[in-house]
């Protein structure tokens, strides 16, 4: 019995250094790493084949590029870059506080999580700069070429005009920096392609952030953390709880304790206020009168359009926009 009880110590505290010294490695890794591909996909010219458990990185001044394929490239921590078929991009800084990137053709998301003041996010296409302002999602074509925010501010700079695109505005990157406004709820199958990469990017965060709350590392930032359950990095926000623009949520180990706790019972009675909201997890089945089991949750009809199509985004109730909770 000593002997086990000192195992266990032993495995909990190897487990914590292990844990402190992975979200530290984390927090400090250079932006660029392929972490999921569907289909063809390009590295200087090399075809990626990634294996469990190892991500080629795009080093900088290398392109990536897709064909029948897509990708999701891990930026600095809390900003995901996508990838849609038939594109190329190169990666002119892997710096995580001075992110650059140029679009060379197709089209890319920007799914940007965790703005931190005084870090640089700047996209260029031809003779455009881009620079991201605020945590929002940002879509960007080459034909046409437009960026789209969905959420968030950015700046686009081009010829000494400068403009300032907001939520819902469309802007011409062909010089002219002609804006537009949009509908936010539309899109194709490559922006609902992003929205499921959210989602299982999320839904990974809820235990990554549990289980860093029960080994109390003490995170100074928010950051990619390794999670060996789905074989895939999550991100995980310093504090409160980060809403996607897709609706989905992203917990900090202090506050992940939201979506796991039950209502509270006393001996005398029900309180009727309950510490866990049905809202802030991810079950698929509806709840019926009894509390047992209901019908699936509808995701959203499928299409079989080209990407160039457009349909409504399936988003999920309680969404705040991509702003900490």
């Amino acid at each position: 019995m000593h002997v086990r009880a000192v195992l266990c110590g032993l495995a909990g505290t190897l487990g914590l250094v292990f844990s402190q010294l992975l979200a530290q490695e984390l927090i400090s890794a250079k932006s660029g790493l392929v972490h999921y591909i569907e289909g063809r996909v390009l590295l200087d010219g090399d075809t990626v084949r990634l294996k469990p458990g190892e991500f080629p990185r795009l080093p900088a001044g290398g392109t990536l590029a897709t064909q029948r394929g897509r990708a999701e490239v891990l930026l600095a921590p809390g900003v995901f870059l996508r990838v849609a078929e038939h594109s190329a991009l190169r990666l002119l800084s892997d710096d995580v506080t001075d992110t650059r990137l140029e679009l060379v053709s197709g089209s890319i998301l920007v799914e940007c999580a965790d703005t931190v003041k005084g870090n640089r996010l700047a996209i260029t296409f031809g003779q455009v700069a881009i620079t991201i302002r605020s945590d929002g999602l940002y879509r960007l074509h080459s034909e046409p070429p437009e960026l789209r925010v969905y959420d968030g501010e950015a700046t686009v700079e081009s010829g000494g005009q400068v403009f300032k695109a907001k939520k819902g505005r469309a802007v011409a990157l062909d010089g002219s920096l002609l804006a537009r406004k949009f509908d936010v709820k539309t899109g194709d199958p490559f922006l609902r392609w992003s929205r499921r990469r959210a989602e299982t990017l999320a839904l990974a965060n809820l235990s990554s952030a549990k289980a860093l709350q029960e080994s109390r590392v003490r995170m100074r930032t928010g950051g990619w953390i390794w999670n060996p359950y789905f074989d895939l990095f999550t991100y995980v926000p310093h504090r409160g709880v980060w809403a996607s623009p897709f609706g989905w949520l992203f917990y900090s180990p202090r506050d992940v304790q939201a979506a796991y706790d039950p209502p509270r019972r006393s001996v005398w009675s029900w309180d009727p206020t309950p510490r866990h909201d049905a809202r802030l997890g991810y079950g698929t089945i509806s709840p019926t009168p009894a509390g047992a089991s209901g019908t699936v949750a509808a995701s959203g009809p499928p299409t079989a359009a080209s990407s160039g199509s457009t349909a409504p985004i399936p988003r999920e109730s309680g969404s705040a926009g991509g702003r900490p909770r």
